[in-house]
Order: C-alpha cells, then structure tokens, then sequence
C-alpha cells in the first residue's frame, strides 16, 4: 500500500509539475513575441525617420544585420531589401502589413516567408514621399524557446523529481503509518481518534464483521456441541432396546425361557423394536429437516384437514387407554408444506395421549382469525414442572424419563415440531402445571404464507 501511495503522489507531482511548466513557456513565448514586437516597431519607426531624411544613402549605411529591411514604392514594386535582390521579389502591395501601413500609416503582422523559409515578425511605415519602409525580424518559436532554455529546465526536472520522491515516500509513511497501527481485534478504539476519522467506516465495518464471525463461531460452537449431544444420546437411547431386545432373544435362544414367559419375552422384544423403529424414523425426520434433505415446497393446504387426518391415525391408540380424542374448529386455509404440518399436529396429539392418564381427554382446536392461524392441542394429563418447561423442545430431553421410555416415547417428537413451526415462521407457546395438564399452542401468521 505505502509503495502505491508513494508512486501516486509521484505521479501528481510531476504531472502538475509540467503542466506548470508548460503554462510558463507558453506565457514566457507570448511575452517575449510581444517584446520583439514592440522592439520592431521602435526599429522600423527609427528607419523610417533615416530614410525620410536621407533616402537610399541611409539604407547603404544602415548595418544591422538582425533585422531584414525593405523599401517598397507606392506601386508595391521592391526599391531596396538587404537580404535579398530587389529585382527577384515580388510585387508586396497585397502584403498585409504593406496594406495597412498605405491605409493608415503604420502596419504589423506575422507570418512565414516563402523567400527565407523562416517566420518573422513584420512592422511597416509610410514616408512622407508615399513609400512604405518595412522591418522584418525572425520570430522566436517555443521550439528554439525551450531549447534555449533546456540546460535549466533538465536541471529543475531532476530537482523535481528528486523532491516529489522524497515528500512522496514521507507522505505515504505519515498516511499509511496509523493503519498499520491499527490492531484488528479492537478497532474499536479508534473509531473516535481524529487522525482515523476518514476510515472510520472501514473501522465501523471491521466491528460489524467481528461480531458476525463471532457470532458464527458461537453458532458453530453450539452446532458441534449440539452435534456431540445428539450422537451421544442417539448411541444411549439405542442401546437400551438392543440391549433388552438381545437379553431376551438369548434366553429364548439357549431355552432358557420357561414356556408361559416364552409369550411375554417376545411382546417384550416386539415392543422395544417398535421402540427403536420409532426412535429411527424421528431420527431421520429430524436429520431431513436440518438438512434440507425434506421438500420444502410449500402449497395451498387447509389445517384442519390435515388436523383431521393426523386425529384419524392416532384414535386406535387413544382408544385402547379409554382416551378422548376430539378435533373442533374449522376450515383454516394456508400456504405451507404438507408433510411438516401434518408432523406437527401427529406430535403434538401422540405426545398429549402419551403423557395423559388412561381415561383422560386430548382436545385439538384449528381456528382461522384475520392475521394469524392457531392451532393448539390440550391435555388433562401430567402436566409439566415450570422449571422443566423451557427444555422440553430440545432432542431427547424428557422430564420424567422413566415414564417417557414406559410410554414409549423418543425425546424428539417435540423438537420435530420446534422445526416445523421455524419452517413456517411460526410462534410457539406452552401453559402447563403438575397435575393439570397441558396445553401447547402454534400461531401461524398468515402474511407470511
């Protein structure tokens, strides 16, 4: 960065530097042009008064070898010109300056002359006798101008360069010396420092993406943990039936079962599979909604048809504990994704008939209000401790695991619906107590349908 500054500042210092120097050589031309011009005048004024009083004689001795002079008669014809032959020069009456001075009495102009191939500088005046006498003198161009002056300019270019080197290297040290300073883990502290006042939005915009990153690691901290977690609870919860299921199966293998037991072992083995099989399937419900590996394509669908739907697949289980199942409510139209919903309400409902006591009731309400779709499932079974009540959606948490694993239940019903909701930015709440019963409700806000 310091040696990019450095070449920059170079870079507009000599641009500037001979743009200057340009701008001076044109105006050093212009004034010189305008001092030769004003000399010419003096001059052909001075040779006009010689001629008037002493005609061609004044001519003759007149030496001066810087300047070329002409006497043209009334006729523009050539009387007398000390650089060149009069007799080979053309007729000069349409000559500007010739012209002028036969109008008014003086002319000037500047122009090229085809007879010495160079510029010149031309100032005329009418004698008394009706003649015109004519100065001429070699116009200096920029050219010969910048070449006389080439010794000293050469120098100043090389002090030039020298000196906008040398403020060029300190100014890109004094620039870039505060933000090398700057330690990227608190830049913070010099958001409010005058000599950091021009990059203080890049300092803003440090702080904003330390906290994202920071933010990100927490996330990814929490995800690992919570990935550690997970594998550990999926080896225990597995464990336990594989366990069970192999114990019995070796007593049955080895006949070590006695004929009446031979019956409940294997209700026993039946039941600890469906257990795993259970626990397997949330498994993998749960690991395709973190993963995307569901399809998330969300449609038109009506709640409380899929309320009923889930209700009609679960009243066999309610049945057999003597357990009222009732769905009220109504048509509750939305846009979502079928499956997800459909999951929420089946957990929902079989988490209620598992926690219920036998003979209990488990209502489920869908109702449709202006902004918002509820959908709430209430039970009159255990209820859940307050202390407990923040944890309960968290994968294989249970508040009574003795009774959970009794009933059958995997500890991931509740996080499956957790991750239902978020899909459609829906808000979860719960009102519990000991003894009597639950109630958990999801508000669907419409507008984001």
């Amino acid at each position: 960065m310091t040696s990019k500054i450095t070449r920059s500042i170079l870079v507009v210092s000599l641009t500037v530097f001979l743009a200057t120097l340009l701008v001076i050589m044109v105006a050093t031309y212009s004034y010189f042009t305008s001092v030769q011009r004003a000399q010419l005048a003096v001059e052909s004024d001075l040779a006009a008064q010689g001629v008037a009083l002493s005609g061609e004689e004044f001519l003759q001795a007149f030496d001066e070898d810087e300047y070329r002079i002409t006497w043209i008669a009334p006729d523009g014809e050539i009387l007398y010109d000390n650089k060149a032959s009069s007799q080979d020069m053309t007729n000069h009456l349409e000559r500007e300056e010739i012209k002028d001075a036969f109008a008014t009495g003086y002319g000037e102009s500047e122009r090229y002359s085809n007879t010495l191939s160079k510029r010149f500088l031309y100032s005329a005046r009418l004698l008394p006798d009706g003649t015109v006498i004519r100065l001429s003198h070699e116009q200096n161009t920029i050219w010969s101008l910048l070449l006389g002056f080439l010794q000293p300019i050469l120098l100043l270019i090389l002090l030039a360069l020298g000196l906008s080197y040398w403020l060029a290297v300190r100014l890109s040290r004094k620039i870039t010396a505060p933000i090398n300073q700057i330690d990227p883990n608190t830049p913070g502290a010099y958001v409010r420092e005058e000599e950091y006042k021009e990059i203080s939005p890049l300092l803003r915009k440090m702080i904003q993406q330390q906290a994202v990153i920071r933010q990100s690691q927490a996330e990814l901290e929490k995800t690992s943990q919570l990935r550690q977690e997970f594998t550990a609870n999926v080896s225990h919860e597995l464990k336990t039936p594989l366990h069970v299921i192999s114990g019995y199966a070796e007593l049955l293998e080895q006949g070590m079962a006695r004929e009446e037991d031979v019956v409940p072992f294997a209700g026993k083995i039946r039941s600890e599979s469906q257990r795993m099989t259970k626990l397997v399937e949330d498994i993998i419900d749960l690991s395709k909604l973190d993963s995307g590996g569901l399809d998330l394509t969300k449609e038109p669908v009506d709640l409380y048809q899929i309320a009923e739907n889930a209700v009609d697949s679960l009243l066999p289980v309610a049945e057999d504990r003597k357990i009222s199942l009732t769905l009220t409510g109504g048509p509750a139209p939305m846009t979502g994704v079928r499956q997800v919903l459909y999951g929420i309400v089946y957990n929902l409902c079989d988490n209620a008939i598992k926690y219920s006591l036998d003979g209990g009731h488990v209502e489920v309400f869908v109702e449709s209000h202006p902004s918002y779709i509820n959908l709430a499932v209430k039970d009159d079974g255990i209820g859940i401790p307050k202390e407990h009540q923040e944890r309960i959606f968290e994968r294989f948490y249970r508040v009574d695991k003795s009774r959970s694993k009794e009933a059958g239940g995997t500890g991931l019903g509740l996080s499956i619906v957790k991750h239902g909701a978020m899909i459609h930015d829906a808000e979860i709440s719960l009102a519990s107590a000991p003894d009597l019963g639950t109630t958990v409700s999801v508000r669907f806000p419409k507008e984001s349908n």
